[in-house]
């Protein structure tokens, strides 16, 4: 009984290690199992980790591009703003340019408006003055035409001239006695239309002016149309003087000027030549208060249209 004791141990023993084996061997196995599966993973993990380097590499290129492209487009951004502050300061340059231009424009328009009044008024000083003028000479016209003076009116001026013969011999300038009668009879009338209460307001100056032919010198022709045009004023406006009276010679003392032209203003004929007898003359000229102004500012407005 004993023996059989002692190989039922012995089967027991034998089971037990088997088992042990079996387990041991199990765990092997899932150890085994284990590792094989980390190691999968692992590698796994190591792939789709290359693959995210390589992921991050071209998206690190990506984005090294795109800083470029920034960095372009920040550099074209700073030169678009250099030239648009370029442009405002341009434009707020111009903008004080125009302002001042404006501004220049509305002192000239002011000017011109100023001007425009000024000449409107001159103009119509002008249009009285002319109107003044023709009647004068309308006024000298029929004074004379009545006398036995044979005198003539210049149409467009109211000129009246003297043959020189008449008044003085050749080259002298001594009043012949038919010339102190012809300016005895000759300026009454004349006084009595210029410096009429009609008139005399508009007159500014009657001018007693002498001409000479063209022989001889300029000197010699200036002092003697010079004498010419003093000796018909010493004979009218002297104190000794009866031509006129009181009223009269103060008026034209007042106005009167004498001048000589020498052989600056010849007379011509008709073929262009200069007429000797006729340059020689002594003339009676009027002007009209404010007339040389406005004629010498049309001729400048003339010249500048």
């Amino acid at each position: 009984m004993k023996r059989i004791r002692k190989d039922e141990e012995t089967t027991y023993w034998l089971s037990y290690s088997d088992m042990m084996a079996g387990l041991l061997l199990t765990f092997v196995l899932i150890i085994a199992f284990t590792m094989l599966h980390a190691k999968i993973q692992f590698d796994e993990k190591e792939t789709e980790l290359l693959g995210k380097e390589q992921e991050l590499v071209v998206q690190t290129d990506e984005l090294e591009q795109e800083r470029k492209i920034v960095a372009a487009q920040k550099s074209t951004l700073d030169e678009q703003a250099k030239m648009l502050n370029a442009q405002e300061e341009a434009l707020a340059e111009q903008g004080q340019k125009i302002a001042i231009q404006e501004k220049t424009l509305r002192e000239q328009h002011e000017l011109l408006n100023k001007l425009e009044a000024i000449m409107s008024e001159q103009q119509q000083k002008l249009d009285d003055i002319i109107g003044v003028r023709s009647e004068l000479i309308e006024a000298l016209r029929k004074e004379f035409d009545d006398s036995n003076l044979h005198v003539s009116v210049d149409q467009q001026t109211g000129a009246i001239t003297f043959d020189a013969s008449i008044l003085f011999d050749y080259n002298k300038d001594a009043l012949k006695p038919t010339g102190k009668e012809f300016l005895a009879e000759f300026l009454p009338k004349y006084v009595d239309v210029l410096l009429s209460p009609k008139y005399k307001d508009y007159i500014s100056e009657i001018i007693i002016e002498g001409h000479t032919d063209t022989e001889g010198t300029y000197l010699f022709n200036l002092e003697l149309s010079q004498k010419r045009a003093l000796s018909v004023a010493e004979y009218c406006l002297s104190d000794d003087s009866d031509i006129l009276d009181a009223r009269q010679l103060e008026a034209m003392r007042s106005v009167a000027s004498v001048t000589g032209r020498s052989y600056s203003s010849p007379v011509y004929d008709a073929r262009g030549n200069v007429d000797m007898e006729a340059s020689r003359r002594v003339e009676f000229l009027f002007r009209l208060k404010d007339e040389e102004m406005i004629r010498e500012m049309i001729e400048i407005l003339n010249s500048e249209q």
